[in-house]
Formats: C-alpha cells, structure tokens, sequence
C-alpha cells in the first residue's frame, strides 16, 4: 500500500511534496510525445504535483510538453516550477522571458521561478525583477539553481535576498559535495535543497552507483530496484525534496515508491562507507 505521501515546507509556509517531477530532455520527441504525457499524469495522480522545468529544456518543449500533460487538472493542485536562463535574468528581458514560459504552460502564474546558474546580470538585479514578477502576480515565489555556499551567502547579503524560497542542485548518493557546508548552512535557515538528478541520470553520472555490491545488497534484501535505494537515499536527509525524471508510467511509479522506503542507519552507513561524503569543500557538481 502506498503510504501518503510526505511533504516538506518552503520558508513561507507553503507544503509541497518531497517528491516532484523533473521534465530535462522531455517533449524533445514527438514519438514519445503520448508516453511522456501519461507519465507526467501518472506522477500527478500519486501526488507527485511539483512539476519542474526550463526555458532551457529543448528550447521551450519541455514546458510545452508540461503545459499539456497539466491541462486536465485544476491549477491550483499543482506546483509548478520553471527556470530562466541566467542572460535572461535582467530589467531587460525577465518578464518577457517570464511571459513566454508562461504562455508554454498555458498557465498564469508560475508557483516558483529559478535562475538556472549565476551569470553575469547582477544579483541584485535579477532579485529586483523576481520580486517586480511577484508583484505583477506573474510568479508566487522565486529561488535558485546551482549556487555554492558563497553564492547563497552573498545572495541573502542583498536586499531582497532572505525571499529565497529554495536552492536546486545537482545530489545523489555519488555526488554529495552539498553536504558538507551548504545543507547544513540551508537547515539553518530553513531552506529547503531541491536535488536534481537524484539518480544519476539512471546511473550514467556515476556508473559505479548501480552496480556496487553495497547497493544491491540493500536493494535485494529490500525486493526493490538499486535506483529507488539511490532516491530512498536522498529523501532521507532533512530539508530535501527530489525531482527525478521519469519518461515512462512504471518508471514514475517505482519513483513514487522509493519515497516510502526508510532507510535504517544501518543502511545508511553501509552506504556512507561506500560512497563517503566530502571531508572538506568541494566544487559543486553541475549537470
């Protein structure tokens, strides 16, 4: 039986999953087009209603693609992510750019708009054209996507800054950088760490994740697959919600799964002795 699922709160109150949906490389082929809509419904109907996309993402199909597979649901139950490119992020061309995601969508609002990595506009800038979006109702709430420790630091330094609402970056069992100063900082000030990739891309990032006996092991003894153990990892830590991808219904339903699998500290450190977190910062990884 599928237990509820869990949620997790952003800064301003607001309950979503710690299960969503990731979409990157999704909508690009129109064979595959039926298939990737029934799997972004498929997650919807198990409540995993955090939908996360980009302009980037195909140049506009995944958000295209989102904006279909949403059509039949009330817009309200729904929490819909997308991400601007970092040139796009000034006075200049963020709400234009807002406007067409918007449009792909087939939607009014988005309920959290990320800058997708540090660029060359200036922070303050991009945090002034976030909180004019919020303004206009365009947006609910802003965050961003691949900032360090010293990014988050210098972020909440400016005006505006504490109205962050979460950090997206890359984690899973192979690519723990995160962990050693940045979540800790994070939990402190209750901001939650979107994970992206949470499987390693299936395991291509890190070859070596599926195929360790550590993994297996666990996973055998536990009658599910090796990648809802890598998933099962990353929803174990506090303050993470995840955003897999998944392009078809039964790979959406395993992931839906993994998020009622509860590691034991046993487990927990088998896999810590495996795949060791850093002892000293890192350069982040970024896919």
């Amino acid at each position: 039986m599928t237990e509820k699922m869990k949620n997790i709160d952003l800064p301003d109150g607001t309950t979503i999953p710690v299960l969503g949906q990731g979409t990157w490389q999704m909508g690009d082929q129109e064979k595959r087009r039926t298939l990737e809509i029934e799997s972004l419904r498929t997650g919807i109907e198990l409540g995993m209603t955090l939908i996360d996309t980009a302009e980037m993402y195909g140049d506009g199909n995944s958000e295209r693609l989102v904006g279909e597979a949403i059509a039949p649901y009330k817009r309200e139950d729904l929490f819909l992510v997308s991400k601007v490119y970092p040139w796009n992020a000034g006075r200049d061309k963020m709400e234009a750019s807002c406007r067409r995601t918007l449009e792909r969508l087939n939607t009014d609002y988005l309920d959290l708009y990320l800058l997708h990595w540090p660029g060359s506009v200036p922070l303050e800038e991009t945090i002034e054209c976030f909180e004019t979006l919020m303004a206009k109702g365009l947006i609910r709430r802003w965050g961003v996507s691949n900032f360090d420790l010293a990014h988050m630091k210098s972020l909440l330094d400016i005006k505006g800054g504490s109205h962050v609402s979460t950090v997206q970056n890359l984690y899973h069992l192979g690519s723990r950088g995160v962990e050693f100063d940045l979540m800790p900082w994070l939990m402190e000030k209750h901001i939650p760490l979107m994970a992206y990739c949470p499987l390693a891309q299936a395991g291509r990032l890190r070859a070596a994740l599926v195929d360790s006996l550590e993994v297996q092991a666990i996973a055998l003894k536990r009658n599910v697959t090796p990648y809802q153990i890598l998933l099962a990892f990353v929803l174990t830590k506090p303050g993470v919600l995840a955003i897999p991808k998944a392009s078809t219904p039964d790979h959406v339903k395993e992931n839906r799964q993994a998020a009622d699998i509860h590691l034991s500290e046993k487990e927990l450190a088998i896999l810590d002795m495996a795949f060791p977190k850093p002892d000293r910062a890192v350069p982040l990884d970024i896919e």
